[in-house]
C-alpha cells in the first residue's frame, strides 16, 4: 500500500462529495484516505493531537499528508491533486499569479458551498476533475504499458 493522504471532508456538502469522489475515481494507487467530518461526533485522534477539531474542519479543507504535515485550504488542495497525479489541478492551485486570489476567495467559497451546489456548479467540478484525470491517465500511459506514480 503506498502512503496514504488523509483527507477529511464536508460529506454533507454535494460539491465536497462530488470533487472527492472525481478524485478518489481517479486514484487507481489508493493514495487518498476519505475521512467524512461531517457527522455532529466526528473526532480524529491525529486532528486531535494537532489541536484540530470538528468546527475547523467543517470550515475549510484538512489534509494530512504522508509525512505527517497538515494542510489546509488552497494547500490542501494543491497536496490532494498532486497525491493523484493530477498535476493540470495541482499546478492550478499553486500558481503563483493565481494562489493570492484563490487564498482570498476560499473562505467565501467554503463558507457558501451548499449554495454553489445548489446552484449547480457541483456537475462542473465533476466533468472537469474526471477531464484531468483521464488526460493525466493518457499522460501515464503509452501504447503498451502504464506508468503510474505514487
Amino acid at each position: 500500500m503506498n502512503a496514504q493522504v488523509q483527507v477529511y471532508f464536508d460529506g454533507s456538502c454535494p460539491l465536497c462529495r462530488a470533487e472527492i469522489g472525481a478524485l478518489k475515481a481517479a486514484d487507481p494507487m489508493d493514495c487518498l484516505r476519505l475521512h467524512d467530518c461531517s457527522p455532529t461526533g466526528f473526532v480524529d485522534p491525529d486532528a486531535k493531537l494537532a489541536g484540530i477539531d470538528r468546527a475547523a474542519m467543517m470550515s475549510a479543507m484538512h489534509i494530512r499528508a504522508a509525512d505527517g504535515r497538515w494542510y489546509t485550504g488552497v494547500e490542501a488542495f494543491e497536496v490532494m491533486y498532486r497525491a493523484v497525479g493530477i498535476e493540470s489541478m495541482a499546478r492550478f492551485w499553486s500558481h503563483p499569479w493565481l494562489k493570492p486570489t484563490l487564498v482570498r476567495m476560499y473562505p467565501w467559497i467554503a463558507r457558501n458551498r451548499q449554495l454553489l451546489s445548489r446552484l449547480g456548479i457541483t456537475k462542473l467540478f465533476e466533468v472537469m476533475i474526471r477531464r484531468e484525470a483521464f488526460r493525466a491517465a493518457k499522460r501515464r500511459c503509452d501504447d503498451t504499458s502504464c506508468r503510474i506514480d505514487p
